[in-house]
């Protein structure tokens, strides 16, 4: 069963950006864009503002000026009328320019992503006809004939594992060598911006493989040290929160709650996996050079 945590369409935005950020100064992410009112709600609008650029990652070559997105997380239907839905989206976005034609059809792009293989979709276009769909790279489907916009259909478990580790990363069928190679492109990655978008893929791929994530865990050193270290601006922002906020009982308090707050960000994070009590207790101390009463302060539930 699917677990209702796990936040899919966040770490989706994240994932694309992150896929996608060799052209980020030339490309603008709208994502849950409004056609009009909700529930009409476009997942992700991205915007090419430079004609003139070409883009050569596989998931973004189909890119023309205005390029819809409908993201189904792994439990979630890809079937004919979702198809048709997506389409529709696409067609009342192109109708909504302010003035006639200003978005042309041939400046629009659909594109539907999703993890697993979508057979029963592909059987109705071979049932029906009058669709021809290739597949120019692993796991990128190109959808021609009755459609009205250029289409492409994404399915992320086969994608190439070494080029597009993020999208990848957005299933919960991940083992612990995928995991592992996750972190070690996590560690890798620098910037604010980009370190806040490792942050929100890693939650949900932690949450989702939260067995694969145990086994991990335990398998040395190096990688619990890895995902704690991973999880330090989650700490930081409650420091800066705490801060900003200037709590009555001083800033110094503040400080020390927000601290606390992260340690036990920290420590959920590590029980959703499945790591125990003892073990955990064990890593915050070294990790944030805690007495033994402190962590066991920090291990009890807030009152």
């Amino acid at each position: 069963m699917e677990d209702r945590k796990v936040q899919w369409h966040p770490g989706f935005i994240a994932a694309l950006d992150l896929e996608l950020r060799e052209y980020r100064a030339d490309l603008q992410f709208e994502k849950e864009y409004n056609l009009n009112t909700k529930p009409l709600e476009i997942d992700l609008l991205v915007i090419r503002k430079n004609a003139n650029v070409r883009i050569d990652n596989e998931i973004g070559k189909i890119f023309r000026g205005h390029n819809i997105l409908e993201y189904k997380s792994p439990n979630d239907t890809l079937d004919i009328d979702t198809f048709y839905k997506v389409g529709a989206y696409a067609g009342l976005y192109k109708a909504y320019g302010k003035t006639t034609d200003e978005i042309g059809a041939d400046d629009v792009t659909v594109t539907l992503v999703r993890e697993r293989h979508p057979a029963g979709l592909f059987r109705y276009f071979e049932k029906h006809g009058g669709y021809t769909v290739s597949n120019p790279y692993p796991g990128i489907y190109y959808v021609e004939g009755n459609v009205l916009f250029a289409t492409q259909i994404i399915v992320t478990g086969e994608l190439a594992s070494e080029t597009h580790i993020w999208l990848r990363a957005l299933s919960g069928r991940m083992g612990p060598k995928d995991m592992r190679r996750l972190f070690e492109y996590a560690v890798k990655i620098n910037g604010k911006y980009d370190r806040e978008l490792v942050d929100s893929v890693l939650e949900v791929s932690i949450r989702a493989n939260k067995t694969a994530a145990s086994a991990l865990m335990e398998g040395g050193e190096d990688m619990s040290g890895a995902l704690l270290e991973l999880m330090e601006p989650v700490i930081q922002r409650e420091v800066q929160k705490a801060k900003s906020q200037g709590i009555s009982q001083g800033i110094s308090q503040g400080i020390n709650q927000g601290i606390g707050q992260g340690i036990r960000g920290a420590i959920c994070v590590l029980r959703d996996i499945g790591i125990d009590d003892q073990e955990i207790k064990r890593r915050i101390m070294a990790q944030y050079h805690l007495s033994d009463d402190a962590a066991e302060d920090y291990m009890k539930p807030e009152k």
